[in-house]
């Protein structure tokens, strides 16, 4: 791998650029550390994710750009980047992915509110007199 790959990933509202190159492990987003970034242990782990399932956790720098959505959105947007930028890098890493369902992009976001109603799908309470 000569430059860095790059890669969009998509959750919710969140979109995330995922820049690859090789190195040591470093995952920075928006200019921190994955693990500032990612307060939560969970969502550390969807972040590691991709790079744990072909064991190339010390292989590969990432550098993320993060914008839109929530902090989870963005992590799982983020999981799914490092997935398809692997990808570029080597067409062997898919089988393994694949497996994890690694590459499949979530395809649920937010119903949008109704006319007449309080949110999405909840009434106004109903009064018969």
């Amino acid at each position: 791998m000569e430059k860095q790959k790059n890669a969009v990933g998509r959750r919710k509202e969140a979109v995330t650029r995922v820049f690859l190159s090789k190195g040591d492990g470093k995952i920075t987003v928006n200019g921190k550390d994955y693990k500032k970034y990612f307060s939560l242990v969970y969502l550390q782990n969807q972040v590691e994710a991709p790079l744990k399932t072909i064991e190339a956790s010390d292989k590969y720098d990432v550098v993320v750009n993060a914008q839109g959505g929530g902090i989870k959105g963005q992590a799982e947007a983020t999981k799914l980047g490092i997935a398809r930028a692997l990808l570029e890098v080597s067409v062997d890493y898919r089988p393994a992915l694949k497996a994890a369902g690694l590459l499949k992009r979530d395809p649920r976001s937010v119903e949008r509110k109704k006319p007449g109603r309080k949110k999405a799908r909840k009434s106004f309470q109903f009064s018969k007199r």
